[in-house]
Formats: C-alpha cells, sequence, structure tokens
C-alpha cells in the first residue's frame, strides 16, 4: 500500500474521531501514564491491516512500540493474539477505535476473500473485486482483497477503458455501431491502456470479440450461456463473469471455464471480523 494514502485515511479518521482532543482520557487518565495492549482475536479468520494497525497508534504517538505478532494474509484461531502495543495512554486509549475499525474491516473482507478462493480451488478463474469500495477506503480495502489471496480489477476509472451497460445503452440511443465504437476507442487510447466491454447477450460476443477487445465481460449470464460464451471467445480475449456470483453460485461459475470472476460482495457487503484490544495501564512515568 502507499504510505501516503494510508496515513491520509488514519489521519483523517483521528481528526474525526476526536477533533478536539479525547477529553474523556485527558480528564480521567494521568498524561504520565503508561498502557499496554494487546489485540486478540475473538474469532478465527485471515488478517489483514495489521500494518494500518500499528501506523495508528504510531501517528498518535512516535514513541510507541508495537510488536506484530501475525502478518498480513495469516490465518488465526479464535483466542490468538495478533498484535501488542505499549504506550503512553492517552495516546493508546485515542487510536484505540480507529486502529479497531480499520484492522477489524480489513480482516473481515480479508477473511471473506478467502472463502471465495477458496471456492474455485481446482480452476484457473481468478476472483477479483470491483469498485463497490467504501469512500476513502480503497486503498486499504483493495489490500485487504489480495490478504484474503484475490485480486484487484481497476483501481480507479483512470486505469482502464470499460464499456459497460450504461455506456453502450448511451451509443445505441445514439445510433452508433458497437464494432465500431470499439475500434474507435482503440484507436484513440494508448497501446498500453487494457480495452474492456460488458455484454449481457450472447449475440453481442462475437461483435465485440472480434473488434478487439483485451477482456468480454459476460454480465448476469446463466451457467449454459456462460460456457457457451467461453467457447466463443475462443481465447480470443480473457472472458470476465460478473453478475449473481455468491459463496453459493462461484464454484458452478468457475467451473464453466472463464478466467475472472468479479465479485462486489468483497467489499461491499463485508462484515468486520471481532477483534478486541485488551488494555492494562499503570501511572507510571516512561
Amino acid at each position: 500500500m502507499n504510505q501516503q494514502l494510508v496515513d491520509n485515511v488514519i489521519l483523517m479518521a483521528l481528526a474525526e474521531d476526536a477533533p478536539w482532543g479525547d477529553v474523556t482520557s485527558e480528564a480521567f487518565v494521568p498524561d504520565d501514564a503508561v498502557a499496554t495492549a494487546v489485540l486478540n482475536a475473538r474469532e478465527p479468520g485471515v488478517a489483514s491491516g495489521l500494518d494500518v494497525f500499528a501506523r495508528t497508534f504510531m501517528l498518535v504517538d512516535a514513541q510507541a512500540e508495537v510488536t506484530l505478532q501475525a502478518s498480513d494474509g495469516d490465518t488465526f484461531t479464535a483466542g490468538q493474539q495478533l498484535a501488542s502495543v505499549s504506550g503512553n495512554a492517552r495516546a493508546v486509549l485515542r487510536a484505540e477505535r480507529i486502529a479497531l475499525n480499520l484492522s477489524q474491516r480489513m480482516s473481515g473482507i480479508a477473511t471473506q476473500t478467502a472463502a471465495y478462493v477458496a471456492q474455485v480451488a481446482g480452476t484457473h478463474a481468478r476472483v477479483v473485486d470491483t469498485r463497490k469500495t467504501t469512500p476513502g477506503l480503497r486503498a486499504l480495502e483493495r489490500h485487504a482483497v489480495r490478504s484474503g489471496g484475490g485480486h484487484n480489477h481497476r483501481f480507479s476509472l483512470s486505469d482502464a477503458v470499460m464499456a459497460k451497460d450504461n455506456h453502450l445503452a448511451v451509443l445505441a440511443a445514439s445510433g452508433i455501431d458497437l464494432g465500431k465504437a470499439i475500434r474507435r476507442a482503440r484507436e484513440r487510447i494508448g497501446h498500453t491502456t487494457h480495452l474492456e466491454v460488458e455484454v449481457d447477450r450472447l449475440d453481442q460476443v462475437e461483435t465485440v470479440v472480434s473488434a478487439g477487445v483485451d477482456t468480454i465481460m459476460l454480465d448476469n449470464f446463466s451457467l449454459e450461456d456462460l460456457r457457451a460464451g467461453v467457447a466463443l471467445v475462443a481465447g480470443r480475449a480473457i472472458v470476465e463473469a460478473s453478475g449473481g456470483v455468491n459463496l453459493d453460485t462461484i464454484a458452478a461459475i468457475a467451473a464453466t471455464g472463464v478466467d475472472v470472476i468479479s465479485v462486489g460482495a468483497l467489499t461491499h457487503s463485508v462484515r468486520s471480523l471481532d477483534l478486541g484490544l485488551d488494555i492494562a495501564v499503570r501511572a507510571t512515568a516512561r
């Protein structure tokens, strides 16, 4: 992850959580008190965001000492210790909720991604995320997908040309031929720019592939039509399946021979994992 992006997210979250300081800790906790905290898993899962967890405490107290007992991508069991923190008690208490919020969400995404990846084992299909991410947290959530063994789709609208249903609706309403529009787009973009087009009918496949796309997305196709689509493409482009993907359907989708399966649920329907920070405080100066 880009450290500046990570720091920006953490600092914004800290400012939101304590815009004028942590008045509770300032009222109750001696300024020379020292805290030691342990990050414990309260349920099993896959770790992600542990470096983000550590960085949060460091940004509040540069002298804080954080030790990680696991790495992103590691599986863990309930009750396992994942990290420990020692530092100024006020700083630890101020950073606690932000550090937990981010690491819990990232670990939840990694855990869910790992479950999807396990379902496609034995096929060559890649499980990828989408742009259905939490605004401002995309870099962290994309990292979490990778922690769970998944892959990333385009990061933003600036990364690839990807014509979806609404783009094609505009073309159709304007009377513009789809094949010609794709060839014109290919001429306009740089030779390193990836070109993907979404279709929702089998009769669109040949037009799109023969026009020279890099990836064709088969959106909400039945399993039978996915198999037919893969056969029609015949290796001339990457085949991506999208729509109707969940833990009950992904194995059958992967078995159709598609190359990529995009899953919005990796980031938009995830439950944060239950991680806890147990703190002990002593009123002794460092």
